[in-house]
């Protein structure tokens, strides 16, 4: 009796083979829902004017979609200097927000009342774990594109599905956009990894300075808010 074997691509785990690529639309909802959670903020708290940079981000996002609107399996420098810029931007109008709002509760130079300021601290908690969750997406083995040709040897970051590909998951398990928006928002939690942890240096430094931002607002926002309402 002949004994039947599996493929050799099949026996190799989907994200170290070439796969179909990505689906866009989780990664773009979540941007979408970052630039509303910026337009909520009061103007004092916005990076020149309220609309300046959140315009910017959509017409990226729109450009981005129009040349590749469904899987992320296109390697394009300008593709790939397109979304790293959109991150960044992002990244930065939030990075203001958080500053200013600092800013403000330590010099109490803003009379809002703490449901106010609790809102905008949750609006700013929020989008630092889309803006991290984006970044690790995006710079995880060289981003969702060249993950798709299974390019890269190494990971960025070890997820548990990766230690035992046989018992921890289907053949055709990879990382996608939920995952590290899943690591995004454990690391902004509990301010260090959970169950998975970060290989590279860029990681470990991407995944510090979120929790310092994290544990800042929540610490400042928290306290000023029970100082108002006591």
């Amino acid at each position: 009796m002949i004994e039947q074997t599996k493929p050799a691509a099949a026996a190799v785990p989907a994200w170290r083979r070439r796969t179909e690529g990505e689906s866009r639309w989780a990664a773009t909802s979540a941007i979408v829902l970052a630039i509303v959670l910026q337009l909520a903020l009061p103007e004092r708290l916005m990076l020149y004017s309220r609309y300046l940079l959140p315009a910017l981000e959509a017409v990226v996002l729109v450009g981005l979609v129009a040349f590749n609107p469904l899987r992320m399996d296109k390697r394009s420098t300008a593709l790939r200097a397109a979304g790293l810029t959109l991150i960044a931007i992002v990244s930065v109008a939030n990075t203001y927000s958080a500053a200013a709002l600092v800013r403000d509760v330590v010099t109490n130079h803003s009379h809002a009342g703490a449901a106010q300021l609790l809102a905008s601290g949750g609006a700013i908690y929020l989008t630092n774990i889309i803006v991290f969750g984006l970044w690790y997406w995006e710079l995880d083995r060289g981003g969702p594109a060249a993950r798709t040709y299974g390019i890269a040897k190494y990971p960025d970051f070890l997820f548990p599905q990766m230690s035992s590909p046989q018992n921890l998951s289907p053949p055709d398990w990879e990382p996608a956009f939920a995952d590290y928006l899943y690591v995004s928002f454990t690391n902004a939690t509990a301010f260090s990894p959970t169950d998975t942890m970060p290989l590279s240096r860029w990681a470990k430094l991407a995944m510090m300075v979120q929790s310092a931002v994290a544990l800042t607002t929540v610490a400042m926002v928290l306290a000023r808010a029970v100082n108002i309402l006591g």
